[in-house]
């Protein structure tokens, strides 16, 4: 699985940014996708996530802001689901590098894999 995020941006607070996180290769078997970032100094941490089955997770810090989506990997014709975080009211605490996971299980494998994007820099200003 590949991943390839993009959207990021300088915006002032309260404003928004959508990303997007474009997943290509074994598509048919991400179990589940999310957005992590990671702020100068801080550990990367839990944004949201969004199953295969549609089910969502999101971090108490942003929920009511942010939303997860995923398009229908049945629906894909060229062989790449696309999965989005909209960011409403940003924050200046919301300034991070946000990455894209995915994660892949097969019926063969022992253990699932995690895959993550090169990151994208989202920079609010107050």
């Amino acid at each position: 699985v590949q991943l390839q995020a993009s959207g990021g941006g300088l915006v002032q607070a309260g404003g928004s940014l959508s990303l997007s996180c474009v997943a290509s290769g074994s598509i048919f078997s991400i179990n589940a996708m999310g957005w992590y970032r990671q702020a100068p100094g801080k550990q990367r941490e839990l944004v949201a996530t969004i199953t295969s089955g549609g089910s969502i997770n999101y971090a108490d810090s942003v929920k009511g802001r942010f939303t997860i989506s995923r398009d229908n990997a049945k629906n894909t014709p060229n062989g790449k689901n696309t999965m989005y975080l909209r960011t409403n009211s940003l924050k200046p605490e919301d300034t991070a590098v946000y990455y894209c996971n995915a994660v892949e299980m097969r019926s063969s494998w022992y253990r699932p894999r995690d895959y993550w994007g090169q990151g994208t820099l989202v920079t609010v200003s107050s």
